[in-house]
C-alpha cells in the first residue's frame, strides 16, 4: 500500500482559508495584520523566500511591510530598521531574514528583535516560553508546521514514540519540546538523534513517527524505518543546483505517511508564519500585548 502523501502546500492552503475569515473579522475593528521582512544581501534563496511570504501576505489581506538593505550595511544600520519595525504600530510581527552576510552578527540581530513581534519564534524569550509551555507566544514555525502538518492528516501524536534526527535551533530542539508538552496534538515520548548518534537505525525502527533534519543528504534510509510510520523530511543539502533530501525517497515504499520531496515542510513554515502574525494582531485587538508565563505538569 502506497504511503499517504504530507502535502505542505494542501496545508498552506487551508490555513489561508482560515486566516482570511479571521482577517475580515479584524478588519471590522479597523485592523490589518502587518508582517515585516528585513532582507539584508543579494542571497538568491532568501530573496525567493521572503517573495513567498509576501505573495502570501498579499492572498490573504495581510499588510506586507519590506526592507531591502546590501549587504554592505553595517550592524547600527541593520538595527536601526529594526528598532523601527519594534516601534511600527502597522508592524504586528517580522522577520529578520538569515543568512545574514558574514560581518553581521545574526543573535545580536535576533536578541533586538521585540519578543512580541518575533514572526519566527525564534527569541529567546519566545524559545523560553515554549520550554515553559506558555500556548499564547510565538513558537517556531517549523516545529509549528510538521506538528500541524502531523494533524491535518490525522498521524496519532499522543502518546507515540517520535525520533527527530537533528539538533538545530530553528528545527530539531524546538520541535522536541513542542511534541513533548502537555497539551493536546502533543505528550509524545521524543528521542532526539544526531550525526553523533551511534547506530541511528536502533532508535528510528523503533519510531511511530521519524522527522529527519540533520542536512545529510539521505541520513533516512528504508531499512531504517519500521513499516507504517510517518516520515517527515524537514532537512536538505543544495549538490549544485540540485536539493537533496534527508530522507532518501525509496522510504515510501515502507513508510505509512511520508512528506514529498517538494512541497512537504516548507510550505508549512510559510502558514505558521502568516499565522502568527494574524494571532500577534489578534491580541493586539483585546489589548493583550504579551504572553503571561504559565506552567507545565
Amino acid at each position: 500500500m502506497a504511503a499517504t502523501l504530507l502535502d505542505g502546500s494542501a496545508l498552506l492552503e487551508t490555513v489561508k482559508d482560515d486566516l482570511r475569515a479571521r482577517i475580515e473579522r479584524l478588519a471590522e475593528r479597523g485592523i490589518t495584520p502587518g508582517l515585516g521582512t528585513i532582507l539584508v544581501g543579494d542571497d538568491p534563496p532568501s530573496h525567493a523566500y521572503v517573495r513567498l511570504k509576501r505573495e502570501d501576505s498579499a492572498e490573504v489581506g495581510v499588510r506586507s511591510v519590506h526592507t531591502e538593505l546590501p549587504a554592505t550595511v553595517s550592524q547600527q544600520e541593520l538595527h536601526a530598521v529594526i528598532n523601527r519595525y519594534n516601534r511600527d504600530p502597522e508592524v504586528d510581527a517580522y522577520i529578520v531574514q538569515v543568512p545574514l552576510p558574514e560581518h553581521l552578527d545574526a543573535e545580536a540581530a535576533l536578541l533586538a528583535i521585540d519578543p512580541a513581534k518575533d514572526a519566527d519564534g525564534l527569541h529567546p524569550v519566545n524559545l523560553g516560553r515554549l520550554v515553559m509551555g506558555v500556548a499564547d507566544a510565538p513558537r517556531p514555525c517549523t516545529p509549528l508546521g510538521i506538528q500541524a502538518l502531523l494533524v491535518m492528516y490525522k498521524v496519532p501524536i499522543e502518546g507515540q514514540h517520535v525520533v527527530i534526527i537533528g539538533r538545530g535551533l530553528t528545527l530539531g530542539r524546538p520541535l522536541a519540546v513542542l511534541l513533548s508538552l502537555k497539551e493536546a496534538n502533543a505528550n509524545a515520548t521524543v528521542t532526539m538523534c544526531h550525526t553523533g548518534t551511534h547506530f541511528l537505525p536502533a532508535y528510528t525502527k523503533e519510531a511511530d513517527i521519524i522527522v529527519a533534519a540533520a542536512g545529510r543528504p539521505s541520513i533516512l534510509t528504508p531499512d531504517m524505518v519500521r513499516p507504517g510510520a510517518a516520515v517527515v523530511g524537514g532537512g536538505a543539502t543544495m549538490r549544485g543546483r540540485t536539493v537533496v533530501p534527508d530522507v532518501d525517497e525509496s522510504c515510501a515504499e515502507v513508510a505509512g505517511w511520508i512528506t514529498p520531496r517538494l512541497g512537504g515542510v516548507g510550505p508549512t513554515t510559510r502558514a505558521m508564519l502568516l499565522r502568527q502574525t494574524v494571532e500577534t494582531a489578534e491580541r493586539r485587538a483585546t489589548g493583550e500585548r504579551r504572553a503571561t508565563p504559565g506552567g507545565t505538569r
